[in-house]
């Protein structure tokens, strides 16, 4: 059976640097091909078959998850503040009953868990109107609250025109004590039905993980080149906020948040989390994974 190049999806989002920098650098070889786009740019190119793997957010993986196999143990959440989605307001949390807040199109699993907090925790209710978070507070049009997420928030998290926020990930902690997975890795079954990768695609992104957290300073080093945060804070955003596996604990926030997304009808139904297993779902001629460089 010929083998096919693999081809990765990869958002430019800071918080998932210490995944790809390992791929971008050579450091897991350079027989992959990585492919850059806003995540719905990756999803439509997912389902069209232009790629074979690529994070998605939890969220889609929820409404599509007949057409994914999970990549074990890898994820992008918190088990805490995670500081890159937050609710900015220019009141009080719980003085917002009745006010508008804009939201991102950028994350359908923020916006999930937003509506979410707002309904069946705090207990308070608001409109939403979706749009450009950035786009809006640079033209002066302030909104009232707003949800920002990535790198926006990292910017936003500190400005005085916005002096509270709800940190997402701290609030589901606080709300249920587990950790919140915002994204995951997904691998295309058409892709893995249709043939055979060149090299083991969850071999791969585990191996690029443990790459780039026993490397986690260099890759500190790097994000604090970016002027968003300081070296010292983004090492905390790093090492406290973010956690990048998908393990017992984690998936059980994974699936509270998808047994709630599903009573509240915004999922028709609680997925299955199906993993990828490259030793059964290909050909024996496929299995052999090659050497790194």
């Amino acid at each position: 059976m010929t083998e096919k190049e693999l081809r990765i999806g990869r958002i430019r989002y800071l918080n998932v640097l210490p995944i790809y920098y390992p791929m971008e650098s050579g450091v897991m070889g350079r027989d992959f091909k990585l492919v850059y786009g806003a995540p719905a740019e990756l999803n439509d190119m997912m389902a069209r078959g232009e790629l074979h793997v690529a994070s998605a957010s939890s969220v889609e993986y929820a409404r599509h998850a007949d057409q994914y196999y999970l990549v074990p143990d890898i994820a992008i959440g918190s088990c805490g503040p995670v500081m890159s989605v937050l609710l900015i307001s220019r009141k009080p949390i719980w003085e917002l009953e009745g006010e508008t807040v804009l939201t991102t199109a950028q994350s359908h699993t923020s916006a999930c868990l937003l509506r979410m907090l707002f309904r069946d925790y705090l207990k308070i209710n608001v409109q939403y109107e979706t749009g450009s978070v950035m786009e809006s507070i640079e033209s002066g049009d302030l909104p009232t609250a707003a949800l920002c997420i990535g790198d926006d928030a990292l910017r936003l998290r500190s400005d005085d025109r916005y002096p509270y926020r709800m940190d997402l990930g701290e609030a589901w902690r606080e709300w249920t004590g587990l950790p919140f997975i915002f994204g995951v890795w997904v691998i295309s079954r058409k892709a893995v039905e249709d043939g055979c990768f060149n090299r083991d695609p969850a071999t791969l992104f585990i191996r690029a993980k443990d790459w780039g957290v026993a490397n986690m300073e260099q890759m500190v080093s790097m994000a604090a080149d970016t002027g968003y945060l300081s070296k010292e804070d983004m090492r905390t955003y790093f090492t406290k906020g973010l956690v990048y596996n998908l393990r017992t604990k984690e998936q059980e926030g994974l699936r509270l948040f998808y047994r709630r997304l599903a009573e509240a009808g915004e999922i028709p139904a609680v997925p299955e989390l199906v993993f990828y297993d490259h030793g059964t779902m290909t050909p024996p001629e496929c299995r052999q994974e090659p050497e790194d460089d």
